[in-house]
């Protein structure tokens, strides 16, 4: 049986990320990001509906994510879609799907004050944060799309 999961996503984040980390000291952020989409109804009126989805980010790029990241930031993330379960103290058992992140572009200017001494507004080029790789992503290797 064939299978395959990717998720290409382009959305703004709905609120700061929030960094913790595992108790083995692995990075891990959740970023909460609303994806609209404007189609037309069956009578031709145009629509627009918003998807809230939850990202999670792993390692440096969860660092990196919350570092420069704030509400209202438009990003691309490409991922995969992962299960999870769990039971709150009640006893009721909960489920949630959400993407775990292998790849995070950074979208529209960056503040002045997310600078890394740079001039205002950057480059034109967009950042991508990377997961799981071997070469770390420096905020000097850092440009943004305008």
């Amino acid at each position: 049986m064939a299978s395959f999961n990717k998720v290409l996503l382009i959305g703004n984040l709905t609120k700061d990320p929030e960094l913790r980390y595992t108790p083995n000291g692995t990075a891990v952020a959740n970023l909460r990001i609303a994806v609209n989409r404007k189609f037309k109804d069956r009578t031709g009126e145009l629509k627009e509906d918003t998807c809230f989805v939850t990202i999670t980010a792993w390692d440096k790029q969860a660092e990196i994510c919350n570092q420069y990241l704030q509400k209202g930031r438009a990003i691309f993330v490409e991922g995969i879609l992962q299960s999870r379960s769990w039971e709150t103290p009640e006893g009721q058992k909960r489920s949630t799907i959400d993407v775990r992140a292998e790849r995070i572009q950074f979208l529209g200017p960056m503040k002045a004050a997310e600078g890394t001494g740079g001039s205002e507004g950057g480059s034109s080029e967009p950042v991508a944060a990377q997961g799981g790789g071997d070469d770390p992503v420096r905020p000097e290797d850092i440009a943004w799309e305008e």
